[in-house]
């Protein structure tokens, strides 16, 4: 009886409060959500473009706010009580989402500063100014949440969920940035060793935040992790050889070649994120086997 009692009072408690949206949380959850939905229109209204970049910029600015609309609903409805009690610690949750949103939206004012701003592009910059607005928004809630609210983070919120995070963030901008790799066999090879430790982040990091299932899994997770990073390091030492050697020899850099339009210069950031996932794994490995910093010695 003890534990439906806390079921009864716990649903209980979940009622509609529509006073969540005057706090400064919910204030700055309504301004996320307006200004990524603003950027979305005027960079949506600027023109299509095939660019992975563009198309990234696109997905950002929707998928952001549509997490943030998401978060604002449950704790409108008074779901998080419920959430926090069976699936997940809420305010570590919210607080990673935000550190997240902050990581990938300022990325992307940045990138699209760099490839659509110039000094005769004046929608070009409007554009840009919104999307570091956007930045800026998600990184005062971070600041809210860690300085203000002392909230404690449990796993996303924490280094080590927040490491997974970046790997996966650098990788994006890894894939988003490939190009002229077709026709060189350990290029292919590179891409593949760039794919393979991809989907399992997401993975690890989901069954991190929810606790049920980790509790529920067959195998030791921690271990599980271990392996992985050990698997992910030694793909990234193969392509961190193998892309600059095939994709720079007998190519150097053109002398003509502006970042925003020059391929040679998307290919030299492939090798950059390369060499900065590799350390990020290599940090996460050794972490984990000295169990400092908050990583779980297997």
């Amino acid at each position: 009886m003890g534990i439906i009692g806390d079921i009864k009072d716990t649903v209980s408690k979940a009622v509609f409060t529509p006073s969540t949206l005057l706090s400064g949380r919910g204030g700055l959850h309504m301004a996320q959500i307006i200004l990524s939905l603003v950027t979305f229109v005027l960079a949506g209204i600027r023109g299509g473009s095939s660019h992975t970049y563009w198309i990234y910029a696109m997905f950002t600015w929707a998928f952001c706010p549509i997490m943030t609309l998401a978060i604002t609903l449950i704790e409108m409805f008074k779901l998080d009580i419920i959430l926090n009690m069976f699936c997940m610690h809420w305010d570590d949750f919210t607080t990673g989402m935000a550190m997240s949103s902050t990581l990938m939206t300022v990325s992307v004012a940045i990138t699209y500063a760099n490839f659509y701003a110039c000094l005769k592009c004046l929608y070009g910059w409007i554009v840009t100014i919104f999307a570091f607005l956007c930045g800026f928004v998600y990184a005062l809630e971070v600041l809210k949440d860690k300085f203000l609210d002392k909230k404690k983070g449990v796993y996303l919120a924490a280094l080590p969920g927040f490491w997974k995070v970046l790997e996966a963030f650098v990788s994006c901008m890894i894939f988003i940035s490939l190009t002229g790799y077709r026709d060189k066999l350990a290029l292919i090879l590179c891409v593949i060793a760039y794919i393979i430790p991809f989907p399992i982040l997401p993975l690890i990091i989901a069954t991190n935040i929810l606790k049920k299932l980790k509790a529920c899994l067959p195998f030791n997770l921690d271990r599980f992790v271990f392996i992985f990073l050990v698997v992910s390091v030694v793909l990234y030492i193969f392509a961190a050889i193998m892309w600059p050697i095939f994709m720079f020899r007998n190519n150097p850099r053109p002398s003509d070649c502006p970042p925003s339009y020059c391929i040679w210069a998307i290919q030299f950031m492939v090798a950059f994120m390369t060499y900065v996932n590799l350390i990020l794994f290599v940090l996460d490995l050794v972490f984990t086997l000295l169990g400092i910093c908050g990583f779980k010695r297997t």
